[in-house]
């Protein structure tokens, strides 16, 4: 892959061709990549010695603003593990914090927000996110992607509801109590908040790819809480304006969150169609390609699903396991990406992801 330089207001030369890269060629629909490709969420981050060692001493968000930092903590999990993507080391806030809300991400308890938002006047203190607010972004991008080589790099972002839960809830919450009430007391208030958001979510990701980012993935980590005919309504339009920003840069996006099962379809259909689906571990694979192939009207790739927790099994029970998701994965009709049914648990033995990838690029269709 060769860096991509010009300005950032530019369209990249997506210059990569789909089967020099399995997981692009699997992203993009393609049954027969040259091996099957693997990457996990998380995988740039806790689990990892070096990871620990190099973050010593920094906070998690001032290490998200030194480009040197980020991408050498994006590269760790590729010479280590021999993943075909790396995925952008970021936290879904970093763009809130660009765009100037005030949060802090508290070591075992996550972001928290200095003034919640559950007000109008609350939401006039958030402004747009502009591009040039996000220069240590794209010098990161570009500084991994010249370190790389054929290896895509997936740009990262928080979808609207997840970083709405955080700004309304104040920080992690369970029962997203104050974010449904809002959403249901005043659904303006809340649509003129999701579309703020899913103006700075969009800016984040077209930052991304405009500076080398080969494809995009959007995390609602939050959402599976919602009831289908709600996140129809009041989520999926919000989803659909921060994907559909980097549309016309013709990478591939992928739309993932957790406990979503009865929300698939329309997940797979936001924005006209995503390109890969995020199944977590709750779904059978090939269930959630038919979910998805119904909401989009067209098959599309499947990323997923192994348990995370099935990392601390026996390597027999993990093996079976494994063998049956690529088997499910073949099933779908698309392009399958293996992944974990969620993030990389951070007490997991980075011998074991490593012995999970060299399974996944042994097994042959």
């Amino acid at each position: 892959m060769q860096p991509r330089r010009g300005s950032i207001a530019s369209v990249p030369d997506q210059s990569v061709p789909d089967q020099t890269s399995p997981y692009l060629h699997a992203a993009r629909g393609g049954t027969s990549p040259s091996r099957t490709p693997v990457w996990f969420m998380r995988q740039a981050g806790r689990s990892l010695p070096e990871y620990r060692a190099v973050r010593a001493g920094t906070t998690m968000l001032e290490s998200c603003r030194r480009p040197e930092l980020v991408a050498e903590i994006t590269l760790q999990p590729v010479r280590r593990y021999d993943v075909d993507a790396a995925v952008f080391y970021s936290d879904i806030v970093v763009p809130l914090e660009a765009a100037g809300v005030g949060v802090e991400i508290v070591p075992g308890t996550g972001p928290v927000i200095a003034e919640p938002v559950r007000t109008r006047a609350d939401l006039d203190r958030i402004p747009e996110l502009s591009l040039d607010a996000l220069q240590h972004i794209t010098d990161a991008v570009r500084l991994t992607t010249e370190q790389l080589g054929d290896v895509p790099l997936i740009g990262f972002a928080g979808a609207p509801f997840t970083l709405a839960s955080y700004l309304v809830e104040g920080g992690p919450s369970r029962d997203l109590l104050h974010t449904k009430a809002l959403m249901h007391a005043d659904p303006q208030l809340w649509h003129d908040l999701a579309a703020r958001l899913a103006q700075i979510t969009g800016t984040f990701l077209r930052a991304q790819v405009l500076a080398g980012a080969s494809a995009v993935q959007l995390f609602d980590s939050w959402v599976g809480s919602l009831p289908l005919a709600v996140y129809e309504r009041l989520v999926a339009p919000h989803s659909a304006t921060a994907l559909g920003a980097v549309r016309d840069l013709g990478v591939p996006r992928t739309h993932f969150g957790t406990g979503t099962g009865e929300l698939l379809g329309a997940m797979a259909a936001v924005d006209g169609g995503v390109d890969v689906l995020g199944v977590d571990f709750r779904v059978p694979l090939d269930v959630g390609a038919a979910r998805g192939r119904e909401g989009a009207g067209r098959p599309v790739a499947v990323q997923g699903n192994l348990d995370p927790a099935l990392l601390f099994a026996p390597w027999e029970v993990l093996r079976e396991d494994l063998h049956r998701i690529l088997r499910e994965g073949q099933r779908a009709g698309a392009g399958h990406v293996v992944n974990l049914g969620h993030g990389v648990p951070p007490t997991a033995d980075p011998d074991v992801l490593h012995r999970v990838v060299e399974e996944v690029h042994a097994w042959r269709r």
